[in-house]
């Protein structure tokens, strides 16, 4: 909160700041320097610990398309097979999961390594229309997952005007 003080010899206005602004001020950059410090010696802590590879969930790129009488989907899901994908459908939504485990083993005179590797998705789609859930087909050819779900309702496809941008 600011206000203005008058000197008494000169008359002359003087800007202050009251000390609840500034000492409001200041406890906040206390408080973040505060937290600064921590991460910093939260960081420290823990880079002493042995590194650990945590497989992230991958991204899968999906399209969908509206093709008049039908939606369909398309999402990569590359080193699945179609056993592992599991597929559920409602009137308005698209639910797909897969999970694909690998392992793969070496055996040398005294030396045994075994690896395992594991891919997993998961995606919910809404979707812009109600479907016949009971028609839905699905589709797995070099990694990529084809959905086709016919409408309940189909409409033709809307007019597109070209609007300019200024």
């Amino acid at each position: 909160m600011l206000f203005y003080c008058y000197r008494t010899m000169v008359n002359k206005p003087v800007r202050k700041e009251s000390n609840l602004t500034s000492s409001w001020t200041s406890n906040w950059l206390d408080i973040d320097r505060s937290i600064e410090n921590l991460r910093n010696e939260m960081e420290k802590a823990f880079s002493s610990f042995p590194s650990i590879n945590m497989s992230k969930t991958p991204q899968s790129t999906c399209d969908v398309i509206d093709e008049g009488k039908q939606l369909r989907v398309k999402i990569d899901v590359p080193g699945v097979k179609k056993n592992e994908i599991n597929l559920n459908v409602t009137d308005n939504s698209l639910e797909i999961s897969a999970k694909h485990k690998e392992e793969s083993e070496e055996k040398k005179k005294n030396y045994l390594r075994k690896e395992r590797s594991q891919i997993s998705y998961y995606r919910t789609l809404p979707l812009p229309e109600r479907i016949k859930a009971e028609n839905v087909k699905a589709k797995l050819a070099d990694g990529v997952l084809d959905i086709v779900l016919p409408k309940a309702n189909p409409t033709t496809s809307q007019k597109k005007k070209p609007i300019s941008v200024q």
